[in-house]
Parts: C-alpha cells; structure tokens; sequence
C-alpha cells in the first residue's frame, strides 16, 4: 500500500475586513426624530418637543445618564424642525425630502460610503498584486516581471506581512525597474511618486545602479548584487557614491 504524497498547501492570503462603521447615538437620535416628525405641522412638533423637554429634564435627575448624548441630540432635533416650520408658509408640514440639513447630510454620508468602497476596492488589488509578487518569487520568475502602477504598496503589504522583515529580492527589483525606468518609471512624474512613497535604501539602490550602468553597460543583475548590500549597510553612503558617480561622468561627457 503507498501513502499518498501530501502538497505544500500555499498559505491563504489575509482578507481585507471591511472597516466597521462606529455607531453614533447622536445620529441614531436625529434620525428617529426625523422619521417621527415627518408629516406633523408646527402644533404637532411643538408637541413633541415639550415632552422632548419633559424627558431631557428628568434624565437629569440621574447621574447615570449623565454621558448621554442621545437623549441632548434628539432634543435639539426637535428644536431645530420646529424653528424650520415656524419659518415655513402656514400648514406646512415636516418632509426630510426638503429638509436642507438632512438632505446634506445623505450626500456627505453617500460621499463617505463611496470613499471608503474606494479604500476597500484599493487595498483588494494591492493585496491581490502581493499575492502575485510572493508566488513570482517562489517561481524564481520575479526578475523577469514587469513593474505596474501600485507596486510600491504591494511591496509595503509584502512588508507587512513578514512582520516588517524586508523583502530584499522585492526591493532590488523594484530598484533595478528604477534604475531601468522600465515601463510606467520611464516617466519622471511616476519617478517622483515612487521616491515618495519608497524607502531610502531602495531608491539610494536604485540611483546607485544608475551611474553603474554607464560604467559597465552590460552588467547583469548578479554582477550588481553588491549595489543592493551597499545600499542596506549605508545608504547615504551609497547617495553620495552615486552622487560621485553622476559628478564624474558629467565631466568626461
């Protein structure tokens, strides 16, 4: 009988969570008055509000109560709509739908929904892209692997998911695309956003493998490994080589 081979099961990428919402009684509040006060007139309201009143004045009395903002939030509510009917044309009665401060406040809360499907639409791609840098990796296919757009967050989430350990094989591919202005680095503005959001050591790398280029044209990424170390032990040192570097060649071109 054999014992059938077990394979490595690759280990499940975290799933982003969706951030939850922390629960405001301050709205929970306004939003119960709103939808109590729709369809009364100005008498009804006034109504409510006295009893409002009659309620704030005996939570009062109660020490526990005191860090309670619901109940100081539906009061001033109910202020608040009856202020807006005193001003309105007689028989008006309450309509959220026409109500400019519930109405801005539905749009400010759909402009927050839509920001945060964004952010959660963002980190699934940057999560998506660390997947597929971590099994190029593990192909020995990363070398080879064109940079995109973003990949200095995929690069920061692989970090993160080591502990911050650094990724060294990321990094020095990252810096060589750099260097190499392949694809989108070709343009100096997507230059500058990766010298923002990359660390020191990489981008002192990277300008580093710049200047090596114009000595030893041909040079492959192997015969270049020591850029990566120099970078890692010092890499202000290793600016200010490539720095050097840049000087000299300028002045025999």
């Amino acid at each position: 009988m054999t014992t059938p081979r077990r394979t490595a099961r690759r280990p499940l990428a975290p799933r982003v969570a969706a951030p939850r919402e922390s629960v405001d009684p301050a709205c929970i509040g306004r939003r119960v008055v709103r939808r109590r006060a729709k369809g009364m007139d100005a008498g009804a309201v006034a109504a409510a509000l006295e009893e409002a009143r009659f309620d704030a004045r005996q939570a009062s009395r109660h020490e526990d109560l005191a860090d309670d903002v619901r109940g100081p939030a539906e009061l001033a509510e109910w202020e608040r709509i009856e202020r807006l009917l005193a001003d309105a044309a007689p028989d008006t009665v309450y309509d959220p739908d026409a109500d400019d401060v519930v109405q801005a406040e539905l749009a400010a809360d759909a402009a927050a929904d839509a920001a945060r499907e964004a952010e959660l639409r963002k980190a699934a791609r940057v999560a998506a892209r660390a997947d597929e840098l971590q099994a190029l990796r593990q192909l020995g296919t990363l070398e080879q692997t064109e940079p995109r757009e973003g990949d200095e967050a995929a690069r920061d989430e692989l970090t993160r998911r080591a502990g911050s350990y650094v990724q060294r094989d990321v990094d020095a591919w990252l810096a060589h695309a750099l260097a190499a202005h392949l694809v989108h680095y070709r343009y100096p503005a997507a230059r500058a956003v990766a010298a923002d959001l990359l660390p020191t050591h990489l981008l002192a790398h990277a300008a580093l493998l710049i200047e090596l280029a114009h000595i030893a044209p041909g040079a492959g990424v192997g015969q270049l490994a020591f850029a990566a170390r120099l970078a890692a032990a010092d890499s202000e040192a290793t600016g200010d080589l490539a720095a050097f570097l840049a000087r000299a060649w300028s002045g025999q071109s």
